[in-house]
Order: C-alpha cells, then sequence, then structure tokens
C-alpha cells in the first residue's frame, strides 16, 4: 500500500521539487560561486595538457579529487561555454537535482518502508540541499547520483554494472567510500570471498583506466592528491564540531580516535546486526553453497539497510563535516528514521529530529548550540538502528536451517 501511494506521488513531488529548485533559478553572480570556478581553472590545466596532478590548481587550491572528476567537469566545462555559462550550468544541475530524486524514490519504492508524507519534505524543505544542487554547482551531487544508481542496479541484482557505478561514484569524490564497507559485506554474503574477487576487480580496474594518463605521469603525485586521506580540515567550515576548541579539532590524536570509534562501531554492527547466521563472521569467506546455513536472495531492505548505515556510521565519526557534505546522506535519513519501527520514536518525533538536522546544516556559521544538536539527532538515529529489528533476523535463518 505504501509502496503503491509513494509511485503516485512521486510525480507530483517530482514536479513540486523542480519548482523549488529548478523553476525559478537565480541570477548568476558571485555570490552563489564557491568552487566552480576553481573547478574549471583545474580541468583547463588537463585539457591544456598537464597531467602532473601535483601542477593542477584553482583558486581555492590544488585539485583533490580523482579522475572521473576531471572528465565529467571537462563534459561540463564544455557545454558551459568553458564554464562561463552559469544559467546552462544551473540548468544541468537542476536536471541532475531530478534525476537524484528519481533514483531516490525507485529505491524507496522497493523498501515500502518510509510513508509518503516524508517525501513533501525530502523535496521541498531543504533549502540547504537545493543550494548544494543549483547554486553552488558542487561535484557531491554529482557522485551521490551515480552512487543512487548504483543501489538501484544492486537493487535489480546487477551486482557487476552496481560495482561499476559504485566506483565511478568514487572517481568523483571519495566520500562514497564511507559506503563501501557495507559493499564490502554484501559482496561476501552474497558470493563469498572468492565470487566477490570479480566484482571487487571491477572496482578496481575502473578506477586504474580513468587515473592511466596521470597514473603513468605521475602516480605518486596522483594517489597523494585525488585520495588523501589526512587531508586538514579548517576549523571556520566544520559543520558538527564547533563546540570542540580548535587545537582539538585539529590534534591528530582527536582524529585517530573518531577513526577508532568509526571501526569499532562498523564492526559491532558487522558482527551483531548483519550478520546473524550463528556461525562465525569468517564463514562468509567460504563459497556460499558450503556454509551451514546456505544464504538467501538479499532483500531490498537488507542491501540499503547496510548500505545507508555503513555511510551513515562515517558521516557520525567524520573529522569535519562542511556545508556541501549535507547531500552525502540527506536523501537517506528517512529510510534511517522509519525502517526500523520504534514506540518511543513518533512520527513527530521522527519529523522532529530532521528539522533539527536541517536547521543545523543551515545555521551559519555553525555554533557550539547547532554543533551539539547535529549530534544529539545523529546518536538518536544510531540508538534507533542499534535497537530495532535486525536486517538479516535470525529466526528466519535458522528456520530455514532447521527446514
Amino acid at each position: 500500500m505504501a509502496a503503491s501511494r509513494l509511485a503516485r506521488a512521486a510525480p507530483a513531488a517530482a514536479g513540486a521539487a523542480l519548482h523549488a529548485a529548478g523553476g525559478r533559478l537565480p541570477l548568476p553572480g558571485g555570490d552563489t560561486e564557491i568552487d566552480w570556478k576553481a573547478y574549471m581553472a583545474q580541468v583547463e590545466g588537463v585539457i591544456n595538457g598537464t597531467y602532473d596532478y601535483t601542477q593542477l590548481q584553482g583558486n581555492t587550491g590544488p585539485l583533490v579529487y580523482p579522475a572521473g572528476f576531471v572528465y565529467i567537469f571537462m563534459g561540463l566545462y564544455y557545454a558551459t561555454g568553458q564554464g562561463t555559462d552559469i544559467r546552462m550550468a544551473q540548468h544541468i544541475f537542476a536536471v541532475l537535482y531530478l534525476a537524484t530524486l528519481l533514483l531516490v524514490f525507485l529505491i524507496y519504492h522497493q523498501t515500502c518502508k518510509v510513508p509518503p508524507f516524508v517525501f513533501f519534505f525530502m523535496c521541498c524543505a531543504s533549502y540547504r540541499v537545493h543550494s548544494i544542487f543549483v547554486l553552488r554547482l558542487f561535484n557531491d551531487p554529482v557522485a551521490m547520483v551515480l552512487l543512487f544508481l548504483s543501489i538501484n542496479l544492486l537493487l535489480a541484482q546487477r551486482w557487476g554494472w552496481g560495482c561499476c557505478c559504485f566506483s565511478l561514484a568514487v572517481s568523483v569524490k571519495m566520500n562514497v567510500l564511507l559506503f563501501a564497507p557495507g559493499l564490502l559485506f554484501l559482496l561476501l554474503t552474497q558470493f563469498g570471498f572468492r565470487g566477490a574477487l570479480p566484482k571487487l576487480g571491477i572496482c578496481a580496474g575502473l578506477q586504474v583506466a580513468l587515473g592511466l594518463p596521470f597514473l603513468l605521469k605521475n602516480p605518486v603525485g596522483y594517489l597523494s592528491r585525488s585520495f588523501d586521506l589526512g587531508r586538514q580540515f579548517l576549523f571556520r567550515w566544520t559543520v558538527n564540531w564547533r563546540f570542540l576548541p580548535e587545537a582539538l579539532f585539529l590534534h591528530r590524536a582527536f582524529h585517530l580516535a573518531l577513526l577508532a570509534a568509526h571501526l569499532t562501531l562498523l564492526l559491532l554492527f558487522a558482527l551483531c546486526r548483519w550478520h546473524s547466521t550463528g556461525e562465525s563472521i569468517l564463514s562468509l569467506l567460504r563459497d556460499p553453497s558450503k556454509r551451514k546455513v546456505p544464504p538467501q536472495p538479499l532483500t531490498p531492505n537488507q542491501i540499503v539497510s547496510t548500505l545507508f548505515t555503513s555511510n551513515f556510521i562515517g558521516i557520525c565519526f567524520s573529522r569535519s563535516l562542511h556545508y556541501q557534505f549535507y547531500v552525502w546522506y540527506f536523501h537517506t535519513l528517512p529510510y534511517l528514521l522509519w525502517a526500523t519501527p520504534a514506540r518511543w520514536l513518533t512520527h513527530l518525533l521522527r519529523l522532529l529530529v530532521l528539522g533539527l538536522i536541517e536547521l543545523s546544516w543551515n545555521t551559519y556559521p555553525s555554533t557550539s548550540c547547532s554543533s551539539a544538536a547535529l549530534h544529539v539527532c545523529h546518536a538518536v538515529i544510531l540508538l534507533q538502528l542499534w535497537l530495532g529489528p535486525q536486517p538479516f533476523p535470525k529466526s528466519t535463518q535458522h528456520s530455514k536451517k532447521a527446514h
């Protein structure tokens, strides 16, 4: 019932979103530009024959995104008159916004977990998301639309194509790797270690193929710039850690503590929430036909829950969240809040959590209160995900084994 209502609501919601995001585009001007000119300058360097990543610069700094970003924004460079036609770029990103909504709606349609009224808020209530897409022209939305396409392919059991699109999304921006632990767990669950290797090979092979011109010129420069896991963030832009002293925010020990917490929580979810057959988690390395409990085909909710939770855990323990990073998880929040039934979390309280998260991301500059509120909301969602029903229920697995 919920799925059919969602399908009927999708066209109207998309039309409302078009009016909100693309129906009346703002006049192009310097007040809406942050990274667009830098993107165009970096791409122009490649067009002019510079393949050494250490030599590619923009007005906001060096090029720090993988090769897929270069190719996609090279297309935008030509489509917008060498980056000068901002109006055309805004129209392209408005279409990208609608494509993102369509792909997200298709995912939610298959899970049948979120009530249709929530999609009004997803489409029309976020000024920040509309700004990220249509005003700021960041690369984050490009990476996320490819990620949602990948998830749709995984739901259709097109695992090879899904991994290909996932790797393409990573090649635009590295944040998509936050979904990687969940994807690895799903691949091992479905195929075992040997069966997962070809899918992982697709991911790795595409990265090599896209980066080949730059790897041949300066492999260390390309890898260190495009996959720099230790890049330092500026305290002035942080959304999530404003209440900390700047010295602590920049301290390496704090970063290592966050990484440890991130990995620990991922391991706990993998052991206690995602894997529940009664066997050791190392059984995932075996061929599925040789396990004590043969795996059943993964359901849409198992796939979506694992991927969305993996990403959300990474965001909760990020060293810093900048304003454009909101799109990394904005479209997943309704599922995370409504997928697991909890009597203590009513519809009204869930909407309140969504509203507080939106308010935190719209507070500029961020304050100690807005950052603290964001962490409280994240903690509520994490608690619900931990206490709610398991996406891989034990009872189902054991009953199948006994039968």
